[in-house]
């Protein structure tokens, strides 16, 4: 093309002129090759070599509150997943590849998952970038030089967070698969019958997490603030799981290379007993020192940054759980909240929170506890006693405190009466909320056979991502506090006593025991973690 524009232009001016302008022409291409040539090389480059992004993705099991919860910064980006989103429920919830949710039956989550699972070097091999090698010269040491950094971090991400993710996707796809296959055998307990929205998969899950599932527990810190908590309160939960992860050896890992979630081992009782100055009204202190505990393990490991704490937990029983949280953003936005105080109204978001049981062990353990009649030899319809706080209990105070022999409501039970007698003699035990949504009563209920009866607003039963609550309990909103009678008296006697049979086969998931049993309660607080760790896609792109 150049040479006929030549030749044109010779046609019109003098032989100077045409070997001027050919030369200049000629000058002019190849400055503009030279110029873009490289600029094509530094692009590409800036692609291979530049800052990544979305370096963990977080999706939500749960199908009736918002999805596609992400972490940004900066730093760090997010990006969406068109995985199945894992949930035990009946209905799940799909987020696409443009983040839009949709809701799916059982059936549509199969036909997504028919698929067999890739191999495990497959799988992450899909999962990394496509190496592109830059237009230039072979021989250029500096791109000899990215290409094997860039193979190497390839390795490494392989041998180590690559081969964690990679195990985590082939659990989900086998716990998908259970919930439509037969049922897998066990030795000590399989889990069967309406209590459980889905009883193959729970099980399914319950063992690839006793398979797979590692905790780190950071080190850092001294006791009593961290790597201590109270056993014999109303918070005793708190002290338990401490005590429990930390002595464990299946579950804990002293290798953080090797762990799928991280325990920041702070108990919020101890924090208000040592840390807060009583009646000050000043969080101040637990702020701070939750907030620099979280930044000495940020500063000291990389795995914090790592995923914004999307793969971190706390775990609080105390009432002021949710309010410790607020000590670091990310603790509270990314992070996994195990909390007795599960109000949706306080910010507690079932979707990657944990709710778990708050259980009242006033000696240190169950003994006497656990335990009641036959249904006939139980003659009172409901019971409750208990202190008047909170919006809820002034209203069944008022409408039947001693006003019917059938419901049993006290504020101080008579002298000589036992507490734990009355539940023993009761069909239904009312459990109000106070001035927080958790009660002890809900485990005590369930200990002595009485089947609870749940009054609360905002409040998330304990491990409700795999037991159907309503299947053994009542649930009572404040507003039908004058109608309660009526609501428990309609439940005719054969299905008072499917009820109650089911409280007892779910016992055993709010036991608590030294050492643990398989399908007790820490076992449970464990099996709901596990379950929002695999709803949380990490990888490391730094």
């Amino acid at each position: 093309m150049m040479a006929a524009s030549s030749k044109k232009v010779g046609a019109t001016s003098s032989s100077g002129s045409t070997h001027q302008h050919a030369w200049w022409s000629s000058s002019s291409s190849i400055a503009a090759l030279l110029f873009v040539v490289p600029l094509v090389v530094v692009f590409g480059l800036i692609s291979l070599l530049g800052p990544d992004t979305a370096n963990w993705v977080f999706t939500s099991p749960s199908a009736s509150l918002p999805l596609n919860l992400t972490a940004t910064s900066t730093s760090s980006g997010y990006s969406n997943s068109n995985d199945d989103v894992l949930g035990l429920q009946s209905t799940v919830v799909v987020v696409d590849m443009h983040g839009i949710e949709e809701a799916h039956s059982d059936d549509s989550v199969q036909n997504r998952s028919s698929s067999p699972p890739l191999a495990i070097e497959e799988e992450e091999e899909a999962a990394l970038p496509t190496l592109q090698q830059p237009n230039v010269i072979r021989g250029d040491d500096f791109t000899n030089e990215t290409h094997a950094s860039i193979m190497e971090r390839r390795q490494r991400k392989k041998t180590n967070l690559g081969w964690l993710e990679a195990r985590l996707r082939r659990a989900r796809a086998a716990i998908r698969e259970a919930k439509f296959g037969n049922q897998t055998r066990d030795v000590d307990y399989i889990p069967n019958g309406p209590m459980y929205w889905n009883a193959n998969a729970f099980h399914r899950s319950y063992l690839e997490m006793e398979e797979k599932f590692k905790v780190f527990v950071y080190g850092e810190g001294e006791p009593p603030l961290f790597h201590n908590g109270p056993c014999k309160s109303i918070y005793s939960m708190e002290g338990n799981f401490i005590h429990e992860i930390e002595v464990n050896k299946q579950f804990r890992t002293r290798d953080p290379e090797k762990a799928h979630v991280y325990f920041l081992p702070f108990s919020v009782t101890m924090l208000v007993r040592f840390v807060y100055v009583r009646d000050s009204h000043d969080f101040g202190p637990i702020r701070r020192t939750v907030r620099d505990y979280v930044n000495i393990v940020s500063e000291k490991y990389p795995y914090w940054n790592r995923s914004l704490g999307a793969d971190h937990f706390m775990l609080a029983c105390h009432d002021w759980g949710p309010e410790t949280s607020n000590s670091n953003p990310y603790l509270r936005k990314n992070s996994i909240r195990a909390l007795c105080n599960a109000n949706t109204s306080e910010g507690f978001n079932p979707s990657k929170d944990v709710s778990f049981p708050e259980i009242n062990l006033q000696t240190g353990d169950t003994h006497g506890f656990i335990g009641g009649p036959s249904p006939r030899l139980r003659s009172i319809l409901g019971f409750f006693a208990g202190g008047v706080h909170g919006p809820i209990r002034p209203i069944l105070l008022e409408h039947w405190e001693n006003k019917d022999p059938d419901l049993r409501v006290h504020q101080y039970l008579p002298k000589g009466v036992s507490y734990y007698d009355m539940m023993r003699q009761s069909r239904f035990c009312l459990c109000p909320s106070g001035y927080e949504v958790a009660s002890p009563r809900v485990v005590e209920a369930i200990y002595t056979g009485c089947i609870p009866v749940l009054i609360s607003d905002h409040y998330v039963p304990p491990f409700s991502d795999v037991l159907n609550w309503r299947s053994f309990s009542i649930e009572v909103s404040a507003s039908d506090i004058p109608n309660l009678k009526k609501i428990l008296t309609s439940i005719s006697s054969r299905q008072y006593l499917r009820m109650q049979r089911r409280v007892l086969q779910v016992r055993r998931h709010f036991e608590v025991n030294s050492p643990p049993k398989r399908f007790d309660v820490f076992h449970m607080i464990l099996h709901s973690i596990w379950l929002r760790r695999l709803n949380v896609r990490v990888h490391d792109d730094q």
